[in-house]
């Protein structure tokens, strides 16, 4: 099973290159973030005819998640809990049937902290909460993969220029304890599993010929529960649609998993 994550930065300016690549690629399971988009603004019927199943958690302009699965959805949960009064759509999971079993999807959109300190406190606040959701659900010892935007990255090799991103909210101290505290509940990065090489990146900004010169970071990731761990085959990141007309600043990067 193919399983795909893609901060696609507005699905309607990239609905094309969206639906090109899951033609090409064929994932199973595809979680987009950075929608930007009400649900019901959201091109489902699109992804529907391709044989998708659709489930959103739309914000207008901001934000917003959804996911696409060949698979029916058994259940589907949007928000992260712990903060009722939190209204940014950045969090939707859902669970889908696969031969071995149940498959625990989560699909984030974390926060990037930057601009302000209340902001960055609130990223700290929201890895919290999403420790807490992990925490919980790996006690059910599900196949479990929490994928997506992270904004964080983990380690010096996953950035070109580590000394300039020090006082970065992707890239600080307390961010990177936040990420690795999350890890240690018993998650995989499945990329760095699977890849021990620096310089491998997810994300180029749009300026000064990023993605031409290779500056880029490693921020989208997908985490996997001891189960799915030990069902994971290769982690991949497609760089390809960055070159495209009208490219998201983000790339897909997929897992495939014996389930």
């Amino acid at each position: 099973m193919k399983i795909a994550t893609w901060n696609i930065n507005g699905i309607k300016a990239r609905i094309e290159a969206a639906t090109t690549w899951l033609k090409s690629a064929s994932p199973d399971i595809a979680c987009l973030q950075e929608i930007k988009c009400v649900d019901e603004a959201f091109p489902s019927f699109e992804f529907e005819a391709m044989g998708y199943n659709v489930a959103v958690h739309g914000q207008k302009g901001f934000n917003g998640v959804a996911l696409l699965s060949k698979l029916p959805f058994d259940e589907v949960t949007p928000g992260l809990a712990g903060n009722p009064d939190d209204v940014q759509a950045r969090y939707l999971e859902a669970v889908v049937s696969v031969p071995s079993g149940a498959l625990r999807l989560i699909n984030i959109y974390l926060p990037n902290g930057n601009g302000s300190p209340e902001k960055y406190v609130y990223k700290l606040a929201w890895m919290t909460r999403l420790k807490e959701r992990i925490k919980t659900l790996l006690l059910n010892e599900e196949t479990m993969v929490i994928a997506g935007d992270f904004n964080v990255i983990p380690a010096p090799e996953d950035v070109y220029n580590p000394s300039a991103w020090m006082n970065d909210a992707l890239f600080a101290p307390q961010t990177r304890a936040h990420f690795q505290s999350l890890v240690n509940l018993g998650l995989t990065d499945a990329f760095r599993a699977c890849h021990d090489e620096p310089h491998r990146y997810t994300f180029w900004d749009y300026q000064a010929g990023a993605f031409q010169k290779n500056q880029g970071l490693r921020i989208d990731h997908l985490l996997l529960s001891p189960q799915a761990a030990d069902r994971l085959q290769s982690c991949e990141i497609d760089a390809s649609p960055r070159s495209w007309e009208k490219p998201s600043d983000h790339v897909p990067i997929f897992i495939e998993l014996a389930v």
